[in-house]
């Protein structure tokens, strides 16, 4: 077998690295602004809506939704599982839970995911590293949800468990049934359909009026953490290779958590405490790359393990 080559990651890389755990971090901030005052609807097609239509142009300038014709009916199911259904339970969780406790709740997606992908034969060999990872990782969601028990709304925290499923089964259809479509193009397509599919609803509970504060949250969700954040995420990806890009699944609960802790004031509660370092250890641990027998099939020479679909990081 020959020996795995590491490259470094460059200054460009760490760059985008960084750009890209804090846009997706902040999104569960963001979220809780917006839902005090938009109905869940409203916001999720305010969301959309611009970024669907920034996107589109650079979308059909590169030729990439013609070829999604004829996917059309795949590209539906993953609109609604990793954008439609998700970003409406999320707002709506919100109204109710910490954007921490969100942030954070959605951190426990790998681990979701690396259950289902094998349960579909999806997904790689469960090593004892891995199996281990996940029953420490499924321990901090029990202690994130048990401990603060009095403090957290079960219907939010069942939506937010969907929102979990919907964003570990999304990866899983690009890789099985959408695989070498150009994924700017999914991405907008999604966008648009998830745009029209909310115009009704959102239009027609839309405020009279509503604060600049929410105005500017919109805005930041769908300029920043929607149209930049694919761009960016694109870039780092071309940059530094698929799996490394997914260490960002690690880094935005903590930034979810710092940003509602210090400007929302939310509480940093005994649960967050313990929940927090067993659900970012556990993920680590169960989606790093199985352990290879000797002779087994190697790794790339750049140091890019095989991609695992389990380890994509969800779109917050």
């Amino acid at each position: 077998m020959h020996p795995v080559e590491v490259t470094p990651v460059s200054r460009k890389g760490w760059l985008l690295f960084i750009a890209l755990c804090v846009i997706w971090g902040i999104p569960y901030l963001l979220i809780r602004v917006a839902v005090r005052e938009l109905p869940p609807p409203t916001l999720v097609f305010l969301r959309t809506a611009p970024a669907a239509l920034l996107l589109t142009p650079l979308a059909l300038h590169r030729g990439e939704l013609r070829p999604l014709l004829a996917h059309w009916r795949w590209v539906v199911a993953y609109t609604l599982v990793e954008l439609a259904v998700p970003w409406l339970l999320l707002s709506h969780a919100e109204q109710r839970l910490s954007s921490s406790l969100a942030g954070l709740m959605v951190a426990a997606v790998p681990l979701i995911a690396v259950v289902l992908y094998r349960a579909v034969g999806a997904g790689e060999h469960l090593d004892a590293r891995r199996l281990a990872g996940l029953l420490i990782g499924f321990a901090g969601v029990a202690a994130l949800v048990g401990i603060d028990t009095g403090a957290t709304d079960p219907l939010a925290i069942a939506e937010m468990l969907v929102v979990a499923l919907g964003y570990a089964a999304g990866p899983l259809i690009i890789s099985r049934r959408l695989a070498g479509l150009p994924t700017l193009g999914v991405i907008t397509a999604s966008l648009a359909l998830t745009a029209v599919g909310y115009a009704p609803a959102g239009l027609l509970s839309m405020p009279a009026s509503i604060s600049a504060e929410t105005v500017g949250a919109v805005a930041v969700l769908a300029i920043v953490c929607t149209v930049i954040a694919f761009l960016v995420f694109f870039a780092l990806i071309r940059e530094v290779g698929p799996s490394r890009s997914t260490v960002i699944t690690y880094v935005n609960p903590l930034v979810a958590v710092l940003l509602g802790v210090v400007l929302l004031g939310e509480p940093f509660t005994l649960g967050i405490a313990v929940g927090m370092p067993l659900i970012l250890v556990g993920s680590l641990l169960g989606t790093a790359p199985s352990l290879r027998k000797p002779g087994a099939t190697s790794e790339a020479r750049t140091g890019e393990p095989a991609d695992d679909p389990a380890a994509s990081p969800p779109t917050p």
